[in-house]
């Protein structure tokens, strides 16, 4: 069964610019989450002048789609995006601007956008993280396979043969 993917934005609800309101995701399939980009090239600079937000905005943008590119997903994908803009009543305009070259405006993706005093790199102006929903790797099976448990092992696969700082002996 593939992934099903609903974008809704209900009746009862003023109509968002850009983005939607519920993501419905179901079925067997991957969740890809994406760690804040920047505007950051290659040599890991700031592109742009300084206070370059439209230059930032775009780098970020590619930096993410070549990420997404990594687990062989597009900016179609997405399910939410989070995005951080410093000077947000200054910049929002050229943020949606961008947004919408890059998202699929048919079905675009849930949307935060919040406004920061700065962000935690020096100079850096527009953050953008995201969430995608993919189908599962092909000859995956929508089954877990557990390994045959030993006497020894833990209940949950979680910190296995590691110990919390909290249940370590002292």
């Amino acid at each position: 069964m593939p992934v099903k993917i609903r974008f809704l934005n209900p009746n009862t609800l003023a109509k968002p610019p850009g983005y939607s309101y519920i993501v419905d995701a179901a079925g067997p399939g991957r969740i890809v989450y994406f760690a804040g980009q920047l505007g950051l090239d290659f040599d890991n600079k700031l592109v742009g002048a300084p206070g370059d937000f439209r230059a930032q905005c775009m780098q970020a943008f590619e930096n993410l789609r070549l990420a997404l590119e990594t687990v062989g997903a597009d900016f179609k994908d997405l399910v939410k995006i989070n995005s951080y803009l410093v000077d947000i009543a200054g910049n929002i305009a050229h943020f949606r601007d961008i947004r919408d070259r890059y998202l699929n405006m048919s079905a675009p993706p849930a949307s935060t956008t919040v406004g920061v005093p700065a962000l935690a790199r020096p100079g850096a102006l527009f953050e953008i993280e995201a969430i995608a929903v993919l189908p599962p790797p092909r000859g995956a099976s929508s089954v877990t396979r557990n390994k045959k448990k030993t006497a020894g092992s833990a209940k949950s696969g979680r910190g296995q043969g590691r110990r919390s700082r909290a249940n370590r002996p002292r």
